[in-house]
């Protein structure tokens, strides 16, 4: 029986994919990016509050972008949900590592982008108003009422500009007291980033790896397009500047992916970065999974876990605070968990090799005590009697 056309992968390469996105979001830079370089056919649909409002909350039962659909008519909502829907139905020019070490680095990388670098993409994008409005604004603007003269989306974005601004700061930890520490910790990755950068185009080699594409969402839409930290970043670090526009470059269709490092080893150049990774962003990782655990415990009849799961404090650069703790954070952490834990003793052995050297060697031996699992967008806990 011959294949109906929603099933024929042929068809579905002829038959593109729409990205619902936006440039002013941080998670479209990580999505549109991944689609170019796996040279999938897509539309971008822009993310105006009609399309929100008529396509993307129906769909997926959230208004956040990006969102992909799909030839087959899948709404996929999260950037690292759409890099695995796609990756499982084009895995040519993989962006995951074959090797296990190199896998799990990768995982271990994107968590730090999407979670971590987050704080300094929100602190610079808001707090450096006086040269980032207009343009945040405009953008805005052009979300909330598309329709209007372009002299006008200044005005128009100004009040959702207003709510994003006001509503970071304290879900993210970030007030008076640690700005300068988040500066200095940014300052101080990409100043390692750059020196990488000097060795290999992309942080596992020649060809980008999923942890490539969790640093572009905040490194792209607020940290280089954004006129204040765009300017710290080009004067800083200008071969991380490169890497974003490389990042953001449709390849040629005859063009080499390129290959990861070989010997499944870490480039030693990531070896600052790593650190960074365990020592700041691994203590928030480890209490939001206790967090998730008690809050569920707490809440057992609740069958979705909430997005904010209480408070905790941390610390950067010396500087220590309050944050909530989010959930989510949990989801992304038990991917690189899991890669850690499906290892054999040969590969074990080396992956505590490479760990202890970047100050890792505890961080991924214990498996969250409650796991989360993503159903319909929304978390909800794995229950005892369903492991």
């Amino acid at each position: 029986m011959l294949p109906s056309p929603a099933n024929d992968p042929r068809e579905q390469m002829v038959m593109p994919y729409t990205l619902i996105a936006a440039e002013v979001s941080l998670y479209s830079g990580k999505a549109r990016a991944y689609l170019r370089h796996k040279r999938v056919p897509f539309e971008e649909l822009f993310a105006s509050r009609k399309v929100l409002v008529e396509i993307v909350r129906p769909k997926t039962g959230l208004a956040m972008i990006p969102v992909l659909l799909t030839p087959t008519g899948e709404a996929v909502q999260d950037t690292t949900a759409i890099i695995d829907h796609v990756e499982a139905k084009h895995p040519v020019r993989s962006v995951y590592p074959s090797t296990p070490l190199l896998r799990l680095a990768s995982l271990l990388l994107e968590l730090y982008g999407d979670e971590w670098l987050l704080m300094p993409a929100m602190h610079y994008r808001w707090h450096y108003k006086r040269q980032n409005m207009r343009l945040i604004m405009t953008d805005f603007g052009q979300i909330v009422a598309p329709g209007l003269p372009a002299l006008l989306h200044p005005l128009a974005g100004l009040p959702l500009a207003a709510y994003f601004g006001g509503n970071y700061g304290r879900a993210l930890g970030i007030n008076r007291h640690n700005r300068k520490a988040i500066e200095r910790s940014y300052e101080a990755f990409l100043r390692d980033f750059n020196t990488h950068l000097g060795e290999y185009p992309y942080l596992l080699g020649a060809r980008p790896s999923v942890g490539d594409f969790g640093f572009m969402g905040p490194l792209y839409a607020h940290l280089y397009r954004d006129p204040a930290p765009g300017q710290l970043m080009r004067r800083l670090a200008p071969r991380v500047a490169s890497w974003v526009e490389r990042m953001n470059a449709t390849p040629t269709t005859n063009e080499d992916p390129g290959s990861f490092v070989p010997h499944d080893e870490p480039p030693p150049t990531l070896d600052p970065i790593f650190r960074r990774l365990f020592s700041e962003h691994w203590p928030v990782v480890a209490d939001t999974i206790a967090g998730v655990d008690r809050w569920v415990r707490a809440h057992p009849n609740k069958p979705r876990i909430s997005r904010f799961v209480g408070e905790h404090s941390f610390t950067i650069e010396g500087a220590t605070t309050t944050r909530w703790i989010q959930s989510f954070t949990q989801w992304m952490a038990q991917r690189p968990l899991d890669a850690y834990h499906a290892l054999g003793p040969e590969d074990r052995a080396r992956a505590d090799h490479w760990l202890a050297r970047v100050g890792g060697d505890q961080a991924l031996r214990s498996q969250p005590p409650t796991r989360v699992e993503r159903v319909d967008n929304r978390l909800v806990p794995v229950r005892s009697d369903a492991r």
